[in-house]
């Protein structure tokens, strides 16, 4: 391999959406560009024995957090692991799988960010934060359609895991260079997964995209759907480009141009070329819908990967 791969972190508690992102991601990279690695593999016990210890997979004591730092420094230089393999549908251990890294690599997970040593091996960090309500509704239709469990049961899984979530997942938050946020419109959770806003916190950690040539937080000609504005994350100032899950194609795409022309080996990328498959997502009955913000968020995170590329490439 003439240059390393760049590793893409993608963090957040269960059923916030991290695998819907990862498979986005890949397809609009191209999935033969693409090695994704799952964290959750990294189980130390399985589900009978978590249950008798009582236990959670998100402690980290649940975990061979020893293991994926290992993993991740040997996939950063470009070598192969023998990776774990954790079966969520029958809750033990598969036999592991090995693994070389392609050019692209995306760790997703529950715990990616837990040690300094994971943080650094990663190019571009990235954390889930859906509102608990949503991601609740989420997890609820994952685990008993794919999964499985009843209402109930996610339910009780959620309460009894909520301590676990506080003291490990959300405070992995701080470490990421963008924090994305799917919300509804409105107060209904319930309502069309298509229309979902986003809010795309981007920390000074990484260069983004210069966008106050099109935005500013009064509104432009591309009207109040797509808005960048000043703010506050965990204390520290923070552009947020918010997104409306009503944004129309013409709006989507002055943006998705800017972003292609920024970095002029992206625009294979864009659906303005033609790439039908960014922004695409399973509705809850199976058909396949198109969201923007969903789009846009892909566009943006695969912008930051081809930009840490060239970086290296240069360097």
């Amino acid at each position: 391999m003439t240059h390393r791969p760049i590793i893409l972190g993608i963090v957040g508690d269960s059923a916030a959406g991290k695998s819907t992102l990862t498979q986005g991601i890949a397809q609009v990279l191209g999935p033969d560009n693409v090695t994704i690695i799952c964290t959750d593999d990294y189980h130390r016990y399985d589900r009978k024995q978590r249950a008798e210890i009582g236990i959670s997979a998100l402690h980290p004591d649940c975990n061979y957090l020893d293991i994926i730092q290992q993993h991740l420094s040997l996939l950063r230089t470009g070598q192969a692991i023998l990776k774990p393999i954790y079966n969520h549908n029958t809750g033990t251990f598969d036999p592991p799988e090995y693994i070389k890294p392609k050019q692209f690599v995306i760790v997703e997970g529950l715990l990616g960010y837990s040690t300094r040593i994971m943080q650094d091996n990663y190019d571009v960090k990235v954390y889930l934060a859906p509102p608990e309500d949503l991601r609740t509704v989420w997890k609820i239709k994952r685990d008993t359609r794919k999964r499985g469990y009843t209402d109930e049961e996610v339910l009780e899984q959620l309460r009894k895991r909520e301590p676990d979530s506080e003291a490990y997942i959300r405070p992995q938050r701080k470490w990421a260079d963008v924090v994305v946020t799917f919300y509804p419109p409105d107060s209904n959770i319930q309502s069309n997964e298509l229309l979902l806003n986003v809010r795309l916190v981007l920390r000074p950690t990484i260069p983004h995209p210069d966008f106050t040539a099109i935005l500013n937080p009064e509104g432009s000609h591309l009207g109040q759907a797509i808005r960048l504005e000043l703010d506050r994350d965990m204390g520290k100032p923070v552009d947020v480009l918010q997104v409306d899950g009503h944004a129309t194609s013409e709006q989507v795409k002055e943006l998705e141009r800017m972003l292609c022309n920024e970095v002029p080996y992206l625009s294979q990328f864009c659906s303005l070329e033609g790439n039908k498959d960014i922004g695409k997502l399973v509705g809850t009955t199976g058909e396949i819908l198109q969201s923007y913000p969903l789009a846009l968020t892909q566009l943006l995170i695969t912008y930051h990967m081809l930009k840490a590329a060239k970086v290296q490439q240069v360097g």
